[in-house]
């Protein structure tokens, strides 16, 4: 028993050792590390994170790339390039601060540009209601965001989050 727990033990800090970038910071997505804001490029982003699920362009010039990890990952990365192709910003979305930006009245649109691809959208029609849903960490917990719309408006109506219950 003795052994057994000492072999967990030294698999875990392995795991720790090897799931940190050189500054001994927890890597939260494979690629992150050869990033650097104001230094990389669009074409390093997209090197590094692959191709974006969505490029949305603004008048500006500035860019925004996004990369859900989804429908079962629990991050979704935006990453916000200047009009000189530099990277500018990037932040994973998926926060309780995010989730309290989204208000009642806002479009599907305006949800979207701030959450990224839903992982789920189901529509119930008797309740003239469309839910879109997101995995997300809370703590060591996986939940899941849900964003409620009319149907007819598409406009939000709640919030609300659910527990994900794993079986066994």
């Amino acid at each position: 028993m003795h052994a057994s727990l000492r072999k967990l033990f030294l698999s875990a800090v392995c795991v720790l050792l090897f799931a940190c970038d050189q500054s001994g910071r927890p890597i939260e997505e494979a690629g992150l590390n050869k990033l650097g804001k104001g230094v990389s490029s669009e074409a390093d982003v997209r090197m590094a994170m692959g191709k974006p699920e969505t490029v949305r362009e603004e008048e500006d010039g500035t860019r925004m790339l996004e990369y859900p990890k989804g429908p079962e990952g629990v991050r979704t990365w935006m990453f916000f390039i200047d009009r000189h192709g530099k990277l500018q910003d990037y932040r994973q979305v998926l926060t309780l601060e995010s989730f309290a930006r989204i208000q009642p009245g806002m479009s599907r649109d305006e949800v979207r540009r701030l959450l990224g691809k839903p992982g789920s959208v189901v529509q119930f029609r008797l309740k003239n209601e469309e839910v879109w849903d997101w995995r997300f960490l809370s703590g060591v917990d996986t939940k899941m965001f849900n964003v409620h719309f009319d149907i007819d408006n598409g406009k939000v109506t709640q919030t609300s989050i659910s527990e994900i219950h794993l079986p066994g």
